[in-house]
């Protein structure tokens, strides 16, 4: 988004003067980098955001060039189960995510060969899981958008370790997870009041209602509620 550099080597002639090389054309100057979170609330202008909607609703294939019509049957049974996140300390990580976030840890596998472990937590009844560890394994992958912790063994004593990239710095990639809550303002209130880490508060920017918060590695988790979701990106709808 920053503006592209305007370089030109011009040059003139004469019949009675030689070839003379004209100073570069001045550069143009660079715009002043946005603050990171204006990348992400900020709305896109209309002309970009309003898709062709020229058959259908705008999920429609017709209006989303790629989009498949007819799902492969094969695919019949495939969800979404899991987001691995790296974490420098576990057990730092999962107090907040057990805590703050109110998840619970549905399984925890270790890898002594390798050095690392895994911990799957999401919003699961405990009582359903089986007391049989392998049985167990298998009842935690057949829950949906779970988060998989992984903890390569040391890094939360290692002092030349410095962190892992959260996706929302250059260069970008990932972004953030969602969590939906009862209210985003009492939830916020909740979390200022624990010393949670904002990128966000729900009346920030100008997307009003919905909130940005860092986990302890500086992940993004985004916070919203299904009172106000719909009013929040109804011109977008």
């Amino acid at each position: 988004m920053a503006a592209a550099s305007l370089r030109s080597a011009l040059s003139s002639s004469s019949p009675a003067c030689a070839l003379r090389r004209l100073s570069p054309a001045p550069r143009a100057p660079r715009f002043a980098q946005p603050k990171r979170f204006d990348r992400v609330c900020r709305f896109f202008p209309a002309s970009a955001a309003a898709m062709s909607t020229s058959s259908g609703t705008k999920e429609a294939p017709a209006n989303n060039p790629g989009l498949q019509a007819e799902i492969d049957p094969a695919t019949k049974g495939y969800f979404m189960q899991q987001t691995m996140f790296r974490v420098k300390d576990p057990k730092v990580s999962l107090d907040f995510y057990s805590r703050v976030m109110g998840m619970s840890l549905l399984k925890r596998l270790d890898f002594p060969d390798m050095k690392f472990s895994l911990y799957f937590l999401g919003y699961e009844d405990l009582s359903a899981a089986p007391a049989d560890p392998v049985q167990r394994t298998g009842w935690t992958f057949g829950q949906k958008a779970t988060i998989e912790l992984t903890h390569n063994w040391g890094t939360e004593t290692d002092p030349e370790f410095k962190g892992y990239h959260n996706g929302n710095s250059d260069p970008r990639g990932f972004g953030h997870i969602g969590v939906t809550v009862d209210d985003v303002y009492k939830a916020c209130e909740r979390f200022e009041r624990l010393g949670v880490e904002f990128v966000k508060k729900p009346d920030d920017g100008k997307m009003k209602g919905i909130a940005f918060i860092k986990d302890p590695d500086g992940y993004w988790i985004e916070i919203f509620d299904l009172n106000r979701i719909g009013e929040v990106t109804a011109t977008a709808s």
